[in-house]
C-alpha cells in the first residue's frame, strides 16, 4: 500500500509500505476512503517535536472495514466506520467515565499511521463507530472531521462549560478552533467570539456561529475581550493552539469563576501559579476523548445538522501529501484532506 512517512523535519515521503495485517485478535483492518493532515502533525514536521527516523504518520481516518480479528464482535466487514486518534477499549473504568483518551489500554494511532490506503485499528470494538449505512460522498469530509478536529473542538467547548446564556471566546482559528465555534453554537452559547486575523477563517467562523471577530492577539486581544464583556471577560474560553501566549491569552480573557477548555497540544507552556491562583478560573482539557462524542457527532452529521467538513479547504491525492504539509505549514490551507 501507499502511505506517508515523516523522515525528518520538513521531509515527508509517500512510499510503498507493508499492507497491514491482523496482529491482535481485537484488531480490524480498514480501507481508508479519506484521511487528512492535522495541525498537531506540524509539530514534528516543523522540528518542534523530535523526529526519530522514518515514521509513519497520520491519526485521522474514516473508511470501510475489510477484515476483523476473531475477538471483534461489534464491528463487521463492509461497515463504514469512524475512529479517533487513540484506540481505546471503551470498557475500562476510565473509558466508562467518558475519558477514552486516557484509557488504561489506549494505543496511539500516529505510529501506526493513517495517512495511507489501509490501516490496522487496535481495539476495534471500542474504537470504531459505524455510520448508519454507507454515507453519501458529500458527508465523508464531515465524518472525517469528527475523527479528531470536531471531537476535539467539541471537548474544548464542553470543558469550557459553553452553554445557553454564555459568552464563549475561542483562541485559535485552525480547524480545532473553528470546530469549537461550531460546538459552542450547538451547545447554545449566546455570544461566540472568534479570535482570528485571517479573512477566510473569519468567514468560516461566522458560518459556524461566531457573532464577533477579534483580530488582536496577546494582551491586546485580552483587552478587546474585556471591552466586549463589560470588563469582566468571557464565561467560557477555548484554547486551541498550545503555546504559552495562547494559554495566557485564554486565561486572562476568562472572567473569575469562568472556565477554560484547553485542547491545543501544549508545547513549553508554564503557568504562573500566583496569577492562576488569583484568577479564580477553572482549567480543564487535554487530549480529547473523541470516542465519547462520536455517536452524537455522527448523528448530527448524518442528519445534516452540522457541516464541519468545511474546514477542509484543500483536497489532494495521498501521493501529494508533502504539498499538503507545505500548504498547512505556510497557512495557505486550514486543513488538507488526502484521498488515498
Amino acid at each position: 500500500m501507499r502511505g506517508a512517512v515523516l523522515y525528518a523535519p520538513g521531509h515527508i515521503r509517500v512510499e510503498d509500505r507493508p499492507d497491514p495485517a491482523i496482529i491482535e485478535p481485537t484488531d480490524a483492518i480498514i480501507r481508508l476512503t479519506a484521511t487528512c493532515i492535522c495541525g498537531s502533525d506540524l509539530w514534528p514536521y516543523r522540528g518542534i517535536e523530535k523526529v526519530d527516523g522514518p515514521t509513519p504518520i497520520g491519526h485521522e481516518y474514516v473508511g470501510v472495514v475489510e477484515e476483523v480479528g476473531p475477538e471483534v464482535r461489534a464491528i463487521r466487514p463492509g461497515q463504514f466506520v469512524v475512529g479517533s486518534f487513540f484506540a481505546s477499549d471503551n470498557t475500562c473504568e476510565i473509558c466508562r467515565s467518558g475519558y477514552q483518551s486516557g484509557c488504561v489500554n489506549r494505543v496511539p494511532m500516529n505510529p501506526i499511521g493513517t495517512q495511507a490506503q489501509f490501516a490496522r485499528i487496535p481495539l476495534a470494538d471500542g474504537t470504531l463507530v459505524a455510520t448508519p449505512g454507507m454515507p453519501d460522498a458529500d458527508l465523508v469530509p464531515s465524518l472525517l472531521a469528527a475523527s479528531d478536529v470536531l471531537g476535539t473542538g467539541w471537548f474544548g467547548a464542553v470543558a469550557a462549560a459553553a452553554g445557553p446564556g454564555k459568552t464563549v471566546a475561542v483562541v485559535g482559528d485552525g480547524a480545532v478552533g473553528l470546530c469549537a465555534v461550531l460546538a459552542a453554537k450547538q451547545l447554545g452559547a449566546e455570544r461566540i467570539i472568534a479570535m482570528s486575523r485571517h479573512a477566510p477563517r473569519q468567514e468560516l467562523a461566522r458560518h459556524f456561529g461566531a457573532t464577533d471577530i477579534v483580530t488582536e492577539r496577546g494582551d491586546d486581544g485580552v483587552n478587546v475581550i474585556k471591552d466586549l464583556t463589560n470588563g469582566l471577560g468571557a464565561h467560557s474560553v477555548v484554547e486551541a493552539v498550545g503555546t504559552q501566549e495562547s494559554m495566557m491569552q485564554a486565561i486572562r480573557s476568562t472572567r473569575p469563576g469562568g472556565h477554560v477548555g484547553y485542547v491545543g497540544v501544549a508545547h513549553d507552556v508554564a503557568l504562573p501559579g500566583d496569577e492562576l491562583f488569583f484568577s479564580l478560573v477553572h482549567l480543564h482539557g487535554g487530549p480529547a476523548p473523541v470516542r465519547q462524542y462520536l455517536p452524537q457527532l455522527i448523528d448530527l452529521i448524518s442528519e445534516r445538522k452540522i457541516d464541519p467538513g468545511k474546514v477542509f479547504d484543500l483536497t489532494l491525492p495521498l501521493d501529494q501529501a508533502a504539498e499538503g504539509y507545505q500548504a498547512m505549514d505556510e497557512r495557505r490551507a486550514i486543513k488538507v484532506l488526502l484521498q488515498p
